[in-house]
């Protein structure tokens, strides 16, 4: 089925990192600088600022809301209303920090680019950071391929990323103790470059593909099933709303920093579907 999708909320910079966490899409907007939210009805806020670019975000099992910092490599804490250092991840990751998924044991795990993607080095493998509740840092692959978006499965067993310029997406099975098991093919994309991705109840995987500029829904082993057409090229994609059939589609016309802030076309769009969301988003 195609789907087309509505404007919720445009004059953005470049967004990105959905959550849908308490009745809002919570969203970074990467450019400014800005972790924001956005009800249902197009009203935004500001959350907080940082220092830094933000990268993805996450809930600890107690409230607080966690955050990358991409360019200086750190996961950082929301308390009382002030950002601090939760993780220093820069001996860990190999270049700037992206995505991240929480599981509901609290255990973060935090992707990064691999190599200077904007700077023109070649293609190379990256790891996926594991950050335990306290603050403890380890590696649980250096095996992907610039890992972008992530998802966890509802019982907590299996973890789903979107390795972009590999085209695929790959399954790992977690361990007891949050380490990964054999990592394998869940989909292969083609051509397609994914980004953001979000997981249904039918255990479909919604795929934001920007250098195609669609939004796909694609089952285990690779058949696409449903497709979304946006206003800008997708970047991220969220399940949310009151029964989690909205699908909040992140676009924009330009990923380039200065771009973005002269062009400010970074917009979110929503869709309903058919099949509500799943897991941890």
């Amino acid at each position: 089925m195609n789907f087309t999708t509505q404007l919720l909320l445009d004059g953005l910079m470049f967004p990105e990192g959905p959550r849908w966490h308490q009745g809002y899409l919570w969203f970074t907007d990467q450019h400014a600088k800005l972790i924001k939210k956005v009800d249902l009805h197009g009203q935004s806020f500001v959350i907080s600022e940082l220092s830094d670019l933000p990268g993805g975000l996450g809930w600890l099992p107690d409230g607080r809301l966690l955050v990358v910092s991409m360019q200086h490599r750190q996961l950082l804490v929301l308390e009382h209303g002030k950002l601090k250092l939760f993780a220093d991840l820069s001996e860990f990751a190999s270049f700037h920090c992206n995505d991240l998924v929480v599981d509901q044991l609290g255990r973060s795990y935090v992707g990064n680019f691999g190599y200077d993607l904007h700077g023109g080095e070649p293609v190379t493998t990256a790891e996926i950071i594991l950050v335990l509740p306290d603050g403890t840092v380890k590696i649980v692959t250096k095996k992907v391929v610039f890992p972008n978006g992530m998802v966890i499965t509802p019982d907590g067993k299996n973890l789903i990323v979107a390795e972009t310029f590999a085209s695929q997406l790959s399954i790992f099975e977690i361990n007891n103790d949050g380490t990964f098991g054999e990592q394998k093919l869940w989909a292969d994309l083609g051509e397609a470059f994914p980004d953001g991705i979000c997981l249904d109840q039918e255990n479909a995987v919604w795929v934001a593909c920007p250098n195609t500029g669609d939004v796909i829904r694609v089952k285990q082993g690779g058949e696409i099933v449903d497709r979304v057409t946006p206003i800008g090229n997708a970047y991220a994609c969220m399940l949310g709303g009151d029964e989690r059939k909205t699908l909040f589609v992140l676009s924009s016309e330009t990923d380039d920093p200065e771009q973005a802030k002269k062009m400010l076309s970074g917009r979110i769009e929503i869709v309903d579907v058919t099949v509500p969301g799943a897991g941890l988003p």
